[in-house]
């Protein structure tokens, strides 16, 4: 073997998307916000990673005097709070706790969801009536209590949150992937399949849901947006894992001293906007791009 063999193997591993990839990529290039909203979200993303690194040891534990505002110390430039905590610490490992609890309140969402909407589309019959009268159960009850009831059951911890918001969120990620394979089930290529003789599982797996995935991509991201808000909430309530910092805790716990230390209350508040904010945009940038109406245009 060559030299060159391993750059040639990565070059084959790593080969062009297909032109209806590159054209979604493009599309969501041309968005502004979209791009903006990525840049965001990946910086957001870098400061979760780094961290343990930028700031070593319990965010938690008290390192000044309290209430320095902002640019008054060297050493503490985004300032400290009522205890003497390091704002900046707690921001950084704050957005560790609610990236990580979103991200995975939303994986798991989404994947029941993407699982009863498909069951529900392809058999149909009782099952559909079954599993669609299970999900507008779960609708009943308004979302923020029905976290909050679920935390306050379970207990104050972060795999308890990530929980209690994947409760919530599914429906909507299930009836939108009912209405999309529905729309794909009764196509000629699904047809074509059966006449092929294709497995059920694999025609449904293989070809309905691929098809009807990007709609469920841009419904992701916004229930990443929905779980970091949801997330915010039960932690602002002192209901969320008190050995962690989260931006929820920051602002419940500054709220007393809003008046005299405002920036208590408006560092961790700004950073869960431009992060729902973001999210918000990208889920726009995905819609242009893989929305065939928005292609067209």
């Amino acid at each position: 073997m060559t030299a060159l063999d391993p750059l040639a193997t990565v070059a084959t591993a790593t080969t062009f998307a297909t032109p209806r990839e590159r054209r979604a990529l493009k599309q969501f290039l041309r968005h502004r916000g979209a791009v903006f909203g990525a840049l965001v979200l990946a910086l957001t993303v870098l400061l979760a990673v780094a961290a343990g690194w930028l700031y070593p040891g319990d965010p938690l534990r008290i390192v000044g005097t309290p209430e320095t505002w902002p640019f008054d110390s060297r050493a503490f430039p985004l300032g400290t709070d009522a205890l003497g905590r390091d704002m900046a610490a707690l921001l950084a490992h704050g957005a560790r706790a609610t990236l990580l609890a979103s991200l995975c309140a939303s994986l798991l969402a989404t994947l029941v969801g993407l699982a009863v909407g498909l069951a529900a589309a392809w058999y149909g019959g009782w099952i559909d009536e079954l599993l669609m009268r299970a999900t507008e159960l779960f609708q009943i009850v308004p979302n923020v209590v029905f976290v909050l009831t679920i935390v306050s059951i379970l207990g104050p911890r972060l795999q308890n949150t990530v929980i209690a918001v994947a409760v919530v969120s599914w429906p909507a990620i299930a009836r939108l992937t009912r209405a999309e394979c529905l729309s794909f089930k009764s196509r000629d290529f699904v047809a074509a399949c059966r006449t092929s003789g294709l497995s059920p599982w694999r025609i449904a797996f293989g070809e309905i849901l691929p098809n009807a995935l990007p709609p469920v991509l841009v419904m992701g991201s916004l229930v990443v947006a929905g779980a970091i808000l949801y997330e915010s909430v039960v932690s602002f309530l002192g209901l969320g894992d008190p050995n962690l910092a989260s931006w929820g805790r920051q602002i419940g716990e500054g709220r007393t001293l809003i008046r005299s230390s405002w920036y208590l209350c408006a560092e961790p508040g700004i950073a869960i906007m431009l992060v729902v904010l973001a999210l918000n945009l990208i889920g726009d940038g995905l819609n242009d791009a893989l929305n065939p109406v928005f292609r067209k245009r």
